[in-house]
């Protein structure tokens, strides 16, 4: 018996983007039809709905979350996959809030995209009453990394719960800006965010810190204190470096979690609290729970969604972003001009092993922007203000990163009025990958689709419309 194939709609403005999208579903079975504007497909609507919409946000005078909007109201089982090239932590978490099936940031292999539309053809999503991000301070959570991506969307899944989080990652990653987040975008947002570093506190004090004490529980208590728990009633508790946390308060942080109740020191009476617990640390807590050194029941307490913060040296991509931003913020921090890095400058930096990861950029971005003497940060300007060691020797009008030199001749080719070059570099620099990994495979496909980390069938698909010879 032949099965229908499913309806696939996908809108986007672009048009190559929408045939490479189109002609993937199609091989994968489905029957897809394509739209350039929110306005097409919303008159579509009216007189039917695809089995999988998937859709852009952000179109030329519109709004993807607008469509996703109506798609809720009025169709609130279509599964709506959202693709983005705009892949911030605002845009994931407002996707989702609003209904997204699921949320790709561009570019992406078409193979992932029919994997998540047959993930979505086998589920619906949810009728309840999903609710728009409202709008936030801008967040400083940022990264078009692939890592980076995996986090803002794990907080997009998680805007509309309680559950208790673990954040794992070395110091200086970000972690309390991924608690601050998901408690922004969470139930609790109009609640307090209590934030704990329980290895900043003495053992001795931080019972009392996290639990409160009742007048005379010991010398110096003089007044009821009211603790950490009590404080972030209704709202979000964040306790940092949770794998420091003694073995005597790991028990009691136990029996809290478990029961929601504690007595504070000192107290005889039982102190109910409702509190979401977000935990960080950058040890490996396995290890410590099988060195005896951290309860095993505590750790699966904790451990219900683990978000894992990487490196900034596994995500060297969003280094130039990043200084960017903190170069401009430690420009309005220290009421002075806005310096701005060279490429050459930009490329070193990019290529420091930074061991403090984002909390020692920000630092060095309020270093360079206070003792830099020029507005322009040269090479040069880094070898006294850092350490040498740790800048890999370059010149002002070279760099070996390939996006500053893309960067440049894009600048070269609008400045001759030059047009159409997207489509010009986008199809050499398809050609030179695939050139290249076919050199490197010998030939086999396979291979060398796996050297490029895409699918084989998109490999495929490249070489007969680009024609790499």
């Amino acid at each position: 018996m032949n099965t229908k194939p499913h309806k696939i709609w996908v809108v986007d403005d672009d048009p190559s983007l929408r045939w490479v999208m189109s002609e993937a579903l199609r091989e994968a079975g489905h029957a897809p039809q394509d739209f350039n504007s929110i306005e097409e497909v919303l008159g579509a609507l009216h007189a039917s709905a695809p089995d999988v919409l998937i859709t852009d946000i952000h179109l030329p005078g519109e709004d993807g979350l607008e469509l996703l909007r109506s798609v809720r109201t009025a169709h609130p089982r279509l599964p709506v996959v959202v693709v983005t090239a705009h892949s911030d932590l605002q845009t994931a978490v407002a996707a989702y809030q609003g209904g997204a099936f699921e949320y790709l940031a561009k570019p992406f292999d078409v193979d992932d995209l029919t994997a998540v539309v047959a993930r979505a053809l086998q589920t619906s999503t949810s009728s309840g009453h999903a609710r728009l991000s409202k709008t936030q301070p801008v967040d400083t959570l940022i990264g078009e990394a692939p890592a980076m991506q995996a986090v803002f969307r794990t907080i997009g899944r998680l805007s509309g719960t309680h559950l208790t989080v673990l954040i794992t990652g070395e110091s200086g990653t970000g972690k309390e800006l991924v608690a601050r987040a998901l408690h922004r975008h969470s139930p609790r947002s109009q609640r307090p965010f209590i934030a704990l570093n329980t290895a900043a506190i003495p053992a001795e004090l931080l019972e009392s810190e996290l639990f409160g004490h009742e007048r005379g529980a010991f010398t110096g208590a003089n007044a009821r204190r009211v603790g950490r728990f009590e404080q972030a009633h209704g709202g979000t508790l964040f306790l940092d470096e949770i794998g420091d946390m003694p073995p005597a308060l790991q028990t009691r942080l136990l029996r809290v979690l478990a029961e929601g109740e504690f007595y504070r020191v000192g107290g005889h009476e039982p102190v109910k609290v409702n509190v979401r617990i977000i935990a960080a640390t950058h040890q490996h807590l396995e290890q410590q729970v099988a060195a005896g050194r951290f309860r095993e029941d505590l750790f699966h307490r904790l451990n219900v969604v683990q978000v894992q913060m990487p490196a900034l040296r596994e995500r060297r991509e969003d280094i130039p972003q990043l200084l960017e931003h903190f170069m401009q913020a430690a420009a309005r921090e220290l009421n002075l001009e806005h310096k701005r890095l060279t490429a050459a400058a930009m490329a070193a930096l990019r290529e420091r092993n930074w061991p403090g990861n984002v909390r020692e950029l920000r630092n060095v971005c309020r270093r360079l922007t206070l003792m830099a003497s020029g507005r322009i940060v040269h090479r040069s300007d880094l070898s006294a203000l850092l350490n040498e060691n740790e800048i890999k020797s370059s010149d002002d009008g070279d760099s070996s990163d390939w996006r500053i030199a893309l960067r440049d001749w894009t600048r070269k080719q609008l400045a001759e009025g030059k047009t159409g070059i997207f489509s010009l570099a986008a199809e050499d620099m398809q050609k030179v990958l695939i050139e290249t990994g076919l050199e490197s495979s010998g030939g086999h496909r396979q291979q060398a689709a796996r050297l490029l980390g895409i699918g084989r069938n998109t490999l495929t698909r490249k070489l007969k419309t680009s024609d790499p010879g």
